[in-house]
């Protein structure tokens, strides 16, 4: 008996397509040189762009409604006045581009390309099989001994990520992680719900072995929100499952359980005992809220975070972070970020750019929960949907406190927000048939 996927038979070829062909680009190894900056996918999701650009106009019909172009548009403001202010015109124009990419053009393409509930699925079914094959890769590499280097020993589980980007493959099993979370909380068929729960169980081994204490404290407080957002009862039936799990694989199989016990304590001695990441990170974000200061408006231009950092920075910063393993030699990677979304964009773009980036997010956010949650729970029909696209924005709030956008895995993020914008402003109105 094969085991199939809940998403019944197609009726045509979904609009969709181009976005999971980003997602199988995600899932192929990268070679050293793509391991710092924009890879395949990137150029796979201008493709995406193109392709919702081509069906608007076969289909001559209006893109967006004037609340979707006000909520996607608000980040090219603050992000253009930044480009302005650049150092040079080069680092305005690539910084721009970056931004308008992550955070208007290809959520915005998403938007529009998913057609109803039924896509929306399948993406996120798409996202948990991106995930589990990232996070087999990555405890295969910690069993073997091949992953990033992690206190000298090569256990780090990245996937194929490398380790010039240690946070894709937690951010790609946390994300998927989510979905599957959301899919096995809706009110689906049995089987699928029930097959989404056993990828959710699966997929905490390899966020477990990823070493990422910013995407623990995320996932686990979005968990957390989805989990009481289906309901009490279920949160603790759910949470019960998920502690058992928890008990068995790492006090009984131990998985990791001496490393791990180490990192979780980290956690709460980022400021009586810090190690030398924590201390870079506060020298970081003391240097981005210096920038900010001298330039609080429109902060001191894109790509301007490296250029200034020197001079508002403490003696504590170390000179970059060592990374080496999962088949790429030693090298020591340059530190050109505060690893905080919030505080880079503060100091690049200052105030105004914040405002619209973080006003937007939030937006949908609020139009997420206000109305689109709350129909889904009383109707019980879109509930997986809702869930999984408050989750998505909500861990990636809480994450943004911890990293910033860089990185080949980046451009999953937009894929994200493209999910969350549609269940925001379409899939949460009029049964996900207007936009």
């Amino acid at each position: 008996m094969s085991l199939v996927l809940p998403l019944g038979r197609p009726r045509h070829w979904s609009p969709v397509l181009p976005v999971l062909a980003v997602l199988v680009l995600l899932a192929l190894p990268l070679s050293s040189s793509e391991g710092g900056g924009a890879g395949p996918a990137d150029a796979a999701s201008a493709l995406v762009v193109g392709a919702c650009a081509v069906r608007l106009l076969r289909e001559r019909a209006r893109p967006l409604t004037a609340r979707s172009a006000l909520v996607l548009g608000l980040p090219v403001a603050g992000a253009a006045l930044a480009a302005m202010g650049a150092a040079s015109p080069g680092a305005g124009v690539a910084g721009l581009g970056r931004y308008l990419q992550v955070f208007v053009l290809v959520p915005a393409a998403v938007l529009l390309l998913i057609r109803d509930r039924r896509d929306f699925r399948l993406l996120a079914w798409a996202l948990v099989g991106l995930a589990l094959w990232q996070g087999g890769v990555g405890v295969k590499q910690y069993a073997t001994g091949t992953g990033a280097s992690y206190q000298g020993r090569m256990i780090r589980a990245v996937g194929t990520f490398g380790p010039y980007d240690v946070m894709g493959m937690a951010t790609v099993v946390a994300f998927g992680l989510l979905c599957a979370v959301g899919l096995a909380l809706g009110r689906g068929p049995v089987r699928g719900r029930a097959v989404a729960a056993g990828c959710a169980l699966a997929l905490l081994v390899p966020l477990a072995l990823s070493f990422s204490r910013g995407a623990w404290i995320a996932t686990g407080v979005t968990l957390t929100a989805q989990l009481l957002l289906a309901g009490v009862r279920r949160a603790l039936k759910v949470g019960a499952a998920v502690v058992a799990a928890g008990v068995v694989l790492v006090g009984g199989l131990g998985v990791g359980t001496s490393m791990l016990q180490e990192r979780i304590d980290s956690i709460t001695k980022v400021a009586d005992a810090p190690d030398q990441s924590v201390t870079d990170r506060y020298t970081m974000w003391a240097a981005a809220t210096g920038m900010w200061r001298e330039h609080p408006l429109t902060g001191v231009g894109l790509k301007g975070f490296p250029e200034y950092r020197d001079s508002h920075a403490s003696l504590a910063l170390s000179s970059g972070s060592d990374t080496e393993g999962a088949g790429v030699g030693f090298r020591r990677q340059p530190l050109l970020s505060p690893h905080n979304m919030y505080l880079l964009v503060l100091a690049e773009q200052g105030l105004i750019g914040l405002l619209c980036l973080a006003g937007g997010w939030l937006a949908l956010l609020v139009l997420g929960l206000r109305g689109g949650l709350r129909t889904a729970r009383r109707t019980g029909r879109g509930l997986d949907c809702a869930l999984i696209g408050c989750g998505l924005l909500l861990w990636q709030l809480v994450d943004f406190a911890y990293a910033d956008i860089g990185g080949p895995s980046t451009v999953l993020t937009a894929v994200c927000l493209g999910l969350v914008a549609w269940w925001a402003l379409v899939g949460a109105a009029t049964d996900g048939r207007a936009r």
